[in-house]
Parts: C-alpha cells; structure tokens; sequence
C-alpha cells in the first residue's frame, strides 16, 4: 500500500511550511533515516528525514511551494514490492489532523527533535478586548493632549493618535482644532461587550492610494516577518510594558576582557581559542543578576507564576528578513568563554536559518544589543513567555563626576523592559541594579 509523505510539524507551534527543495526526484530510493527534503519555517531552514524505505512515487508539492499547512500529503512512496506507477496514480488519502502531530504520524520527521512546548509559549494572540476604565473604552493620550483637548472641547475618542501604538500627542489635538484627523463622534449607544482594542488600521489599498502609481515596490511578506509581526503588536497590546534605565561603568570590564583576551590559549594555528565580547559579558552578568534577584526570573501564565530555576538568556541575532533569539541555557553555570563560543555557532547558524526549534524557543529572559550600531539608548519589546529583555547601548567615553572632579569614564546605557503583570517597580529596580553591580565588577560574576 502507498506511504504518504507529509508535512512534518517541526516546531509546537508550527501550522504551515514552504517546501524549500527536494533532495530526491521521483523514481529515487528512498532509506529510512534519509534526507529526503528541506522544509522553511518562519525562523530556519531544516532538513527533513525519511522514517521509511521505498521508492519516491509521486512529488505532489513541488519545491519552491510555500505556506503548506502540517499533515497535507507532499509526496507519495511506493513500498517494497509495490508498483511505483500504479502507487503514484493512486489519489492521496486525506491525512488526519489531529490535535498533537506526532512525527512517527508521518513519513517523514524533522532532523530536530521540537522542544516540549512550554507552559506559557507564546502564541498567535487573538484580537484583545478594549480597555475599559468606569465602563468606558479607554483612550490612551499624553497628558498634555488631554489638557488640550479639554481646554479646546474635543473628545479625545474622535482624535486619530500618530503617536507610538497609537497614543494621542499634542500635535494631533492641534490637527483636530482645524477639523483635520477627527473620527465621527461615537454612537451614544454603549459599546458592545469584546469591541476592538483599537481603532481599525488603513487597509493596504488606503496606504497605497497615498502614493504615486510607480514611485514604489511591493514586497510581499515572508513568514519570518509575518511572524514578527504578530507576536510583537500582541507583546505591546498585551503586556503591560514599563522601562528602567541605568548608567554602567565598564572600565574595568573593558580592561578585564582585554586581559582575558590577551591570555587566551591558541590552536595549531595561533589563532586565540576564543575572544570575548562585551556582550558575552552582559549574558553572564543579566543570567546571574536573575539568579540574585530570582522573583525577576519568571513567566506570567493565568493560572500562576513560573518561577524559573535557571537562568535561560535569549539573544537577539539580526539575520536577513528579521531577527531571532537564540538561547544560552543555564547560563549562570557556564564560563565567558563557553558563553562566547555557543554565540558564535548560534549566530552563524541562525544568519544561514540552520538553528533548531528548542534552540531558540522558551528562555526566560533576553537581551538586544544595538551598540555595534553606535545606538547609546533604546528600548525593546518583550518576546513573551519572557518577563524582561535588557537593551544595551554602546560603550562611549564620557564625563562624570567623582569625589566633586570631572572625570573621563566609559560608559554603557542599559534599559531594562519588564511585564507589569510579573514584575513591580522596586522589584525590576532591584534587578537592574544587580545587573550594574556585576557588570562594573565582573570579578563578582565568577563567584
């Protein structure tokens, strides 16, 4: 009887793939434990793995095919014995969909193993429901647009906010005044119950129609972006965000990782065995900083509070398209020098999308580092199951006062994201702080 082959689920949360290429043709032999195809998802490209013997039949989606949702039928294999034309012509049986997608469901499985999903994994979000503040939508503005609106008679419900994620700012309360950006005044009607967050967004047809016919390019969205995209307007829409910045001293960090550097064992080549960055520096700073400070080193779920033994450090890694966080496990246990070399492989691999699932999926924190970009400030959004992400600025010469003199120092910007929801005030205040301790005082992260 004809094998189907089908669209492996290589991830927990994975529901469709393009088929990136076959590395067999129709006609070919086919082992068990054969590579037998590459599968894209959003975040890598993975090689996919016979689980029987036979002969490749008949290719039903051909390589290049993209958003092919898991279990659709991608090829068909004769078995042993069988005959290879009648079992390509045969029509593909409709593959079940159940609810958990075990590999051995199919003929083919990835080469990763998917990590178990976590208890609060992060998911496609569904539309949330409007803030209600005294039963009525609430509309998020700067207080100086409030003023102005009041002072000018203007519901703030009719203005269109241009500020970020759609806050009202005191320039479009001006706009409205010459009866520019206003909304029709809402219904006296109440809102009905599970209305939208908000307002609804300029449809592409809208944003196209705003510029010349020929002046620009549609690029359609890959999966990676679509992703992105996703998870991060649910991270702000959803998780309460506030910031926490801080000045570190990295003088005697620069002048340990110099030392160290310098220190370094050689191969056969001379070359130095590793070479530490400062960023290997703040991984092993923020993972101990977690352990120190361990009610920061959680998830939110509904149910409860994950309270993480291990400090699990997500790190943001640029790559063509977008970007991805590959993970340092247990990173408050390993050395710079073994954090160091696991970065390396990680961002080589993700820039070529070799990473698998469990390699960047879960963490319990991150960290984003723009300051190889000469970015001294910013802040990031947080990629939940996560709690907090560390934005790191660049190491810059500047004066500060000491003992009532003006000093050279260098300086590090940090800002520290958190979840209101897991995470007060003082308590991310405290967290930060170790954080600039081990940091100014990297022996202290050896002990």
């Amino acid at each position: 009887m004809p094998i189907n082959i089908l669209m492996p689920a290589l991830s927990p949360t994975m529901e469709k793939g393009n088929l990136a290429r076959w590395l067999k043709k129709e006609g070919d032999q086919v082992k068990s434990g054969e590579v037998i195809a590459e599968i894209e998802t959003d975040k890598a490209t993975m090689e996919v793995e016979a689980v029987d013997e036979g002969t490749l039949a008949k290719i039903l989606v051909p390589e290049g095919t993209q958003d092919v949702p898991v279990n659709d039928v991608i090829a068909v294999l004769a078995g042993e014995g069988e005959d290879v034309k009648a079992a390509g012509s045969a029509p593909a049986a409709a593959a079940p969909k159940p609810e958990a997608k075990p590999a051995a469901a199919a003929a083919a499985a990835p080469v990763a193993t998917p990590a178990p999903k976590p208890a609060a994994a992060p998911a496609a979000p569904a539309p949330a429901a409007a803030p209600q503040l005294n039963g009525h939508a609430r509309i998020f503005s700067s207080p100086l647009a409030r003023r102005l609106a009041k002072d000018a008679g203007i519901d703030l419900a009719r203005i269109t906010g241009t500020g970020p994620h759609g806050r009202v700012v005191a320039r479009d309360v001006e706009e409205a005044k010459s009866g520019k950006g206003l909304k029709a005044a809402p219904s006296a009607a109440p809102a009905a119950a599970g209305a939208p967050a908000l307002a609804p967004s300029m449809s592409d047809k809208q944003i196209l129609a705003l510029f010349e016919p020929g002046s620009y390019d549609v690029i359609p969205h890959d999966g990676m972006r679509r992703t992105i995209a996703q998870r991060l307007t649910a991270s702000v829409q959803n998780v309460p965000h506030f910031y926490l910045t801080i000045d570190c001293d990295i003088g005697k960090l620069l002048a340990a990782r110099e030392e160290i550097n310098a220190a370094a064992p050689k191969d056969k080549e001379k070359k130095p065995l590793y070479k530490l960055s400062v960023n290997d520096f703040v991984i092993k700073a923020m993972a101990v900083a977690l352990q120190k400070i361990p009610n920061c080193n959680v998830s939110w779920t509904e149910g409860g509070m994950v309270k993480h033994k291990h400090s699990d450090v997500g790190v943001a890694v640029a790559m063509p398209g977008g970007l991805i966080t590959p993970i340092i496990r247990k990173a408050e246990t390993k050395t710079l020098s073994a954090i160091s070399g696991e970065m390396k492989d990680f961002a080589a691999r993700a820039r070529s999308r070799k990473l698998k699932p469990e390699e960047y999926q879960g963490g319990t924190t991150a960290v984003s580092n723009l300051g190889m970009y000469g970015i001294n400030h910013f802040t990031a959004v947080i990629n939940p199951p996560h709690a907090t992400i560390l934005a790191v600025g660049t190491s810059e010469e500047r004066p500060v006062v000491r003992n009532g003199k003006i000093e050279i120092a260098s300086m590090m910007s940090v800002t520290l994201s958190c979840d209101h929801r897991a995470i007060d005030g003082a308590l991310g205040a405290e967290l930060i702080g170790a954080f600039k301790q081990l940091i100014e005082n990297p022996v202290m992260m050896m002990v």
